[in-house]
């Protein structure tokens, strides 16, 4: 975690869950010059190949004109929330899930945040009499989540908004959204499995949930109902009719109508090609990295062995998986992707624990105990026994807010987050 303390600010309607932390300096330049895998200007990738995919299989669909809108990373908290249809009270906006840059700004967490922006230039044109009679909205790029960390989630994924609108007379049912899906399903997952299910979504109307059956060879049939019960399901897009409050808002006319659809990228590539971990996606490794410009299966480089160390920490109630990870990738920085997995095996509250266990960890009776499984694993070169107890013990003074300590390094240990803090003797090599 930064040692830039965090600001804050008073709520508005922007803003309304209580006060909100603000990204610090440090934590924006960071955050900023991450490589958005899905622009060609900074080098090719298959993430790229993914988004002409989506959009040739859907534009060939409607015979439509397709706009590629990318934006700022920075966006309006207005364009990622309230003009698409969230409430102002809705959970997502608070400070535990969004990375607010100041009162107004943040980094987007979602590709949606494209789009607004996207209709409004439409809109514009409908205005003038230069917009198509139908158009393919291709919104791609690199969002910031405030997520867990395992093989399948990281803090800066991929993602990738379609949406269709057009003036034509459109059913606009569940039959063009299967359509929709089908398309989609069989331009970059052939033959894959996958299912739908319904889901509400603020931005549009009869929503559903797109998953993929991992593997790709389940029971399916395309329909979108198959796969066996011991498939494990990916959920990899959601989709519904553009929600006709947010198509006005933005300043398009009630003769216009449409399909949306938001898909997560870097699943989709891990599917593709059968890819174990989202940390290759981004791997500096020339074995792994030439397997990244195209969409063959991957071919598994040599497994480095992982590393476990278990952890007991004291937590504030309120933290959760996505709030560890969060605070893991603050602390750790580049080393951030050394970690492969944050899983809580148990959380007990400390109130609950015997005075013994409750003076080893120097908690609180108002926190919680957590038992921490962190496995460590570099994808170009096998840790040692130092590195791996330097990082548990970073990784440990990021989440731990207890005031007794057990380290796995000595003599000296590094800070922990909160202060004042009573240095323990070593513990011995944990497992």
């Amino acid at each position: 975690m930064s040692t830039t303390p965090d600001r804050t600010a008073t709520p508005d309607r922007t803003s309304p869950r209580g006060s909100v932390r603000h990204l610090s300096a440090e934590q924006l330049a960071r955050d900023l010059a991450v490589r958005d895998l899905t622009d060609p200007a900074a080098g090719p990738h298959a993430l790229q190949l993914l988004v002409d995919r989506a959009a040739r299989a859907l534009a060939g669909r409607w015979g439509c004109e397709v706009l590629v809108h990318r934006g700022e990373r920075a966006v309006t908290v207005a364009d990622n929330y309230d003009h698409l249809n969230y409430r102002a009270d809705d959970i997502t906006r608070d400070a535990r899930y969004t990375r607010y840059v100041d009162d107004r700004r943040m980094l987007r967490s979602h590709s949606s945040a494209l789009v607004p922006g996207a209709l409004r230039a439409l809109a514009a044109r409908a205005a003038a009499g230069a917009a198509p009679e139908s158009v393919l909205l291709v919104c791609p790029g690199l969002v910031y989540r405030r997520d867990s960390i395992d093989r399948l989630h990281n803090g800066t994924p991929h993602q990738l908004d379609l949406w269709y609108l057009t003036r034509r007379p459109l059913p606009a049912g569940p039959d063009d959204l299967t359509g929709m899906i089908a398309a989609l399903a069989g331009a970059l997952l052939p033959g894959a499995a996958y299912r739908t299910e319904e889901r509400v979504h603020p931005y549009t109307l009869a929503g559903r949930q797109l998953d993929v059956a991992a593997g790709g060879n389940g029971e399916g049939n395309g329909g979108g109902n198959g796969g066996a019960d011991e498939e494990e399901w990916v959920e990899v897009a959601e989709c519904g009719l553009a929600h006709p409050r947010v198509l006005a808002g933005a300043g398009l006319g009630p003769e216009w109508s449409g399909l949306a659809l938001g898909l997560g990228l870097d699943r989709v590539l891990m599917l593709r090609k059968g890819i174990p971990d989202i940390r290759l996606l981004r791997s500096a490794d020339p074995a792994v990295a030439a397997q990244l410009t195209d969409l063959a299966p991957y071919r598994p480089v040599s497994a480095l062995p992982a590393v476990r160390r278990d952890l007991s920490v004291a937590v504030d109630g309120a933290d959760l998986a996505e709030d560890l990870g969060d605070r893991v990738r603050d602390a750790l920085g580049a080393d951030a992707d050394r970690v492969e997995t944050v899983e809580v095996l148990a959380a007990t509250p400390c109130r609950d624990l015997p005075p013994q266990a409750l003076a080893r960890l120097g908690a609180r009776p108002d926190q919680h105990n957590l038992l921490l499984k962190v496995v460590l694993r570099d994808l170009h070169r096998t840790l040692t026994d130092a590195e791996a107890n330097a990082l548990r013990d970073r990784v440990y003074a990021a989440l731990h807010q207890g005031t007794a300590h057990q380290w796995a390094t000595a003599p000296a240990a590094p800070a922990a987050p909160t202060a004042p803090t009573t240095t323990a003797t070593a513990a011995g090599k944990p497992r």
